[in-house]
Formats: C-alpha cells, structure tokens, sequence
C-alpha cells in the first residue's frame, strides 16, 4: 500500500504489513527501502547476555526510514580508519535489519532473497555502511536484506551456565524474521541466500554447521571467509575469563550483565592486544596473532563441532555454494600499519614453520610467485593463503567429496588506495557485489561493468543456484561458464583483465599445505 505525503517535496511512502505491526518505508526510485526494522528485542536490561526474544509489538504506523544502531564496537586503529567504513550510530538496540525490495506488499512474489551478514572480525560492522546499500541489488531484481548482531563480549562469550554464540543465535533470529516476513516484501522465502564477507562469511559457514541454522537459507554465499575460525570450549572459556578480568568483573552473566557495553568493548580490546604479543600463540588457538579475540564457540550445543570439520561429515550438503578470496587478502593489515617492512628473514622463518610449512622450501614457492617480494611481501602471502585461500578451498574439498558443487572464484582488481600498495587486499570486492563504488577501497576509477559482471553472478546463483546460467543464455561481455570445483580444481579469476576458469591457479602454493588445515570429521 503506498501514501503519498502532502507538500510540493514530499517522499513516496510505502508499508507493509508483519507480525508485530506495520511498517512505513519509502521508495527510492524503482526501489523501496525499509530501514532499522526490529527483528528480535533490545538485548539489554534482564535481556543481556541471553538468547534473542521476539520484537514487542506495536499499534499504528512504525517508521522504517533511518537505520537503527550496530553494535557497540571500538572502531579502527587510525591507520585503518581512513580506509574502512565505520558504523554511524551504535548501542544496545542493535538486533535489526534493513530490507531493500522492488515489489513491497506483493505477497505472491517470488524474487530471491539475498540476506547479507557484514564482516569486521566479530567486533566491528554494521549492517549500514554506504557500500552495503542494497538498491542496486534489489533494482536487479532480488529483496536484499542487511541485519545487525551481537559483537565482541555480548556476541560470543562462552558462560559458565554453557550459554554461547548469542551473535550467531541473532543471526539465526533475523533469518526466522526472513522466514516468516519476506513474502510480504515481494521475496521468496523458500529461496533465500546468506551472503558475507570476513567474519559475516565465517558466520554463514558456522550457520551451515548449526542445527538451528537449518532450513533457513538455501544458499550461500562467503567472501574471504571459512570454517576454520572457531574456539574450542578450553580457549573459549580462557578468553571469557580473561576478558571479564580485564574488565574488572566475574566471568559470570550475572558480573558481566553489570557491566558498562563501553568497558566491555576496551576489555575485548585490551585483549586483542595481549594476544598479540603472546609467547605462546597455541594458547589462543585461531585467534593468535590478535586479529581476532572472540570467535564463534564448539559448545557441543549451538555449534557441535569446528565448522570445516561438520562439513567434512556432510552438513550443509544440501545448500548450494559459492566462495571465494581476493588475491591480496593479508596486505590490508600489513601495509596501512606499516608493519611489512618490519618483518625480517627471521620473523618470516619463524611465522612459516608457525604454520607447520618447511620454511626454505615454502620461501623459495612464495618468492617464485612473487619475484622480487620482501619479507613481509612474503608474509603477506602466506598469510592470505593461511587464513583465507587454503581453510575456503579445504570447505571445496571437503563438499566435492559428498557431492555438492562449490564454486570458487578469486578476486584480482588491486585496490587504488595507498597508491597501488594493497593489491587485491581483503575488501576489495565489496562495493563490485553491491554496485556501490565510492568506498576508499573500491574507487576512484572503479570500472562499473565488473559489478555488472559480478552483480549479476551473484544474482544467478541466489536465482539457481549456479553463478552463470546455459552459455544459450549467457549475455555477451559476462562471465564464462563456470564449473564447480571438484576433481579439476575450477576458480573463476574476475577483476584481472577478462574473466577466466583456472584449473588448480597457484598450485605449487596450495600443495606446501597439504596436510595442513585440514578438516577433520567426526567418526561415524
């Protein structure tokens, strides 16, 4: 139903009703936005540190016209600031979503659902930052959906009582809402896609391991994200405790309820730095290193087994799915900081046999990749494939296995922010999936036919689930066809001159980590 507001400048109106009430957007030109919608209750007061509860109703008209908040988070180091977005508004009232849709309050429509979980190492993000604007998208013809979670403390503290994983279990709580809303926004809630990068791809992969993840989504999508990051309940217990020390408090609900969101996040931060300079990085298992403090938690409950080992025994065999990295990744945390080059023979020696490679051999592959790369050029490599390129191919693998198709892509289009330096870092894909290419990453000069290229990628497989369709009905000046990764080890290569299907790229790299970062399944 739209309303047109009286005066000579005023906005095209829509609602929609749902459960807890009706709601009024507004139209963008061929697209309606309906933006901080509730998806579950503030998780504050009695609510805090507990599992999401349903959305209070309300009488009349809500509007739906700004974003609501993110999660409280500390934001970035200033080398970083410049480069990353940042959430605008922040605070306890955080568990909503902003829906974008062509067909408000066409209940029979069946347009894919395309569901975007935002990344930022669990303790950053906000589902309304300029690049994950979803018109573009929705003007494609899909209902994009970008929701809010729980971060840091609040999110993914494993407590005493065994409750954990609260951001995820919101996560869960906003694709319910999906479920049980999206067709009165014109979408197909049979044919929903969760789609994210960083920790937002982690997550998804962590939902396909996730008994209350199942039947919510049909496909996925995870960009420089797998199944690797997680704590087991003996690290996830040593960073609850210590972070509820650092902020000043008993490792309990009842201590950290009490406690300040703004305290918590400096503890969450303090933390991160302690990890960092930790003598014994193995005490701190994925999280070494302190790019990361809280991960999703292997509770035995919520989440019964590390992600990448539950998909090695089958689970999520039945959801469709595309992943990939950029070319680049680790460079975006090496080069702003200035850190590269610190990094000498010996720091990079001692980081390779870290990893459990053979560090003379895996030095000679890398620097016959990269001729002429320094040691932290090195690192930054070994990195990219530590963290992102082998755990998403090991998720491949472990798929092919029991028969479900994975396709795998690499992004290539160097970042022209720092003049060039970053390469195809981490990020650097984003705004080309959204249309949006204004973000320091993305632009100036973005060229606008790769998002075409890539939008419509995207938008094929939350159609059907295959990112190019039949070459009779492939465009001119799109995407190739592209295989599925099995036992020829298909990567489709965007963003580096034209598209191209790769057979096993990079291979001498990806054989040093054979029998590293593997998956482990769980004995029938």
């Amino acid at each position: 139903m739209n309303e047109q507001d009286h005066g000579l400048r005023g906005p095209m109106h829509v609602t929609v009703p749902t459960p807890a009430g009706t709601i009024r957007g507004q139209w963008r030109g061929e697209v309606a936005a309906f933006l901080g919608i509730p998806y579950a209750a503030p998780p504050s007061g009695p609510r805090r540190f507990m599992p999401p509860e349903p959305p209070q109703p309300w009488t009349g008209v809500r509007d739906a016209l700004v974003p609501g908040p993110a999660a409280p988070q500390p934001g970035y180091h200033p080398a970083m600031a410049a480069l990353l977005e940042r959430a605008v508004s922040t605070g306890e009232d955080c568990l909503n979503l902003n829906v974008w849709t062509p067909a408000p309050g066409l209940t029979g429509g069946r347009l894919p659902v395309m569901v975007w979980i935002h990344g930022g190492a669990f303790r950053n993000g906000s589902a309304s930052l300029p690049s994950y604007d979803g018109t573009r998208l929705a003007a494609d013809g899909a209902v994009c959906v970008t929701l809010n979670y729980r971060l840091g403390a609040e999110g993914f503290l494993l407590l005493p009582d065994g409750t954990a994983n609260l951001g995820l279990l919101d996560q869960i709580a906003a694709l319910e809402w999906v479920r049980d809303n999206i067709a009165q926004f014109g979408g197909d809630p049979d044919n929903v896609t969760v789609f994210g990068q960083s920790a937002g791809a982690i997550g998804i992969t962590t939902l396909m391991a996730m008994p209350r993840g199942r039947g919510l989504f049909r496909r996925a999508i995870t960009q420089s994200g797998a199944g690797h990051h997680s704590h087991p309940e003996d690290i996830a217990r040593r960073i609850t405790e210590r972070l509820a020390a650092l902020a000043g408090t008993e490792p309990t609900r009842e201590g950290l309820a009490v406690v300040p969101p703004e305290r918590l996040v400096a503890a969450n931060a303090a933390l991160g730095q302690e990890i960092a300079r930790a003598t014994d990085p193995a005490r701190w298992g994925e999280s070494a290193g302190g790019g990361t403090t809280v991960l999703p938690v292997v509770d035995g409950t919520t989440l019964p087994q590390r992600p990448v080992d539950a998909i090695a025994g089958g689970a999520g065999r039945d959801i469709d799915l595309l992943t990939g990295t950029t070319s680049d990744e680790f460079r975006l945390f090496l080069v702003p900081s200035g850190m590269g080059p610190r990094i000498t023979d010996e720091v990079l020696t001692g980081f390779l046999a870290g990893f459990g490679l053979a560090p003379e051999r895996a030095r000679a592959v890398y620097s016959a990749k990269h001729p002429g790369a320094t040691p932290g050029d090195l690192l930054s490599a070994a990195m990219s494939d530590y963290a992102y390129r082998v755990p998403a191919l090991r998720v491949a693998e472990s798929r092919a296995a029991h028969g479900a198709d994975t396709y795998v892509y690499e992004f290539a289009r160097p970042s022209p922010a720092l003049d060039g330096a970053l390469g195809a870092c981490h990020m650097a894909e984003v705004g080309y999936v959204f249309g949006n290419l204004d973000s320091p990453l993305t632009g100036p000069g973005a060229p606008p036919e790769l998002s075409d290229l890539m939008r419509r990628a995207w938008l094929s497989f939350a159609r059907t689930g295959k990112p190019t369709g039949a070459p009779a009905d492939t465009p001119a000046g799109v995407l190739p066809h592209w295989p599925a990764y099995g036992t020829r080890r298909f990567v489709m290569r965007l963003g580096d001159g034209a598209p191209a299907v790769l057979n096993d790229p990079a291979q001498d790299e990806r054989r040093l980590w054979a029998g590293l970062r593997d998956a482990v399944p769980a004995p029938a």
